[in-house]
């Protein structure tokens, strides 16, 4: 991927998965990459193996569900690396199926700030210092949840979709400011929850309702974000990219 090397990066969501495999794929494409996230001891796992392969990272915990501690994890990142080029904004993920009926007000709203607010509040972090240089790339977490209609919890659909159209708002707005805006919608990818939720029975019942008869890996998602914030995308912005394995075609 072009136009990597020597940019500095923020990955929310960067301690496990989707936004681990990203995190490791942008050092390896020569980005310092800060990975955020809320578990100390998993994000240093995540920065020693970049370190290891010889990448540079650093690790900037905060709740991205608060604005504060956002904004500290930003200026630690710039202290260590300098200004944020890129941005991977994946905290969240709350998509466990609920019957709406058995979801209570505090449990929608918990939801929607995971998912929906913690995206907001991450771009917003982000945005002071690509205004200022103008240019940036950020790419958003959204989900097949909030692109057709699934098994997922109702709160977690709503959030995702609003991901979708907060990034292609913002792809507009900030497309003549210089900075790029996409996002990423997954549709079902092994991780820690799944393998303990899901039989290898399960998860092969699963692979076979997806045109490309197989579940996701993190690294398929991985490859993905790290083409969007690269300079092989230079003339794409507002795009919703479905990393499905075909199961989600619109």
């Amino acid at each position: 991927m072009t136009g990597l090397a020597g940019r500095v990066a923020m990955v929310t969501g960067g301690s496990r998965a989707l936004g681990a495999a990203t995190a490791a794929r942008l050092a390896a494409h020569g980005a310092a990459v800060g990975v955020g996230g809320r578990d100390r001891a998993a994000i240093d796992r995540v920065v020693a193996g970049i370190r290891a392969d010889g990448g540079r990272a650093v690790g900037v915990p905060a709740d991205a569900t608060d604005a504060g501690a956002l904004a500290g994890a930003f200026a630690a990142l710039t202290d260590e690396f300098g200004p944020v080029d890129l941005l991977a904004a994946f905290a969240g993920g709350n998509g466990r199926p609920r019957p709406t009926e058995e979801v209570g007000p505090d449990e929608w709203r918990r939801v929607i700030d995971g998912d929906l607010t913690a995206t907001f509040l991450t771009i917003r972090a982000a945005l002071p210092a690509m205004l200022e240089r103008g240019q940036g790339a950020i790419v958003t977490m959204a989900s097949s949840a909030g692109r057709l209609p699934s098994q997922a919890a109702a709160a977690y659909a709503a959030a995702k979709a609003g991901v979708v159209m907060l990034s292609k708002h913002l792809a507009a707005e900030m497309g003549p400011r210089g900075i790029r805006v996409n996002c990423l919608a997954p549709s079902a990818v092994l991780n820690e929850k799944m393998s303990a939720a899901m039989s290898q029975e399960q998860r092969d019942r699963l692979a076979e309702a997806i045109p490309l008869r197989r579940i996701g890996l993190p690294d398929d998602v991985a490859a993905a974000a790290v083409f969007l914030l690269s300079d092989d995308a230079a003339w794409l912005t507002g795009v919703t990219l479905d990393v499905s394995g075909g199961r989600i075609i619109v």
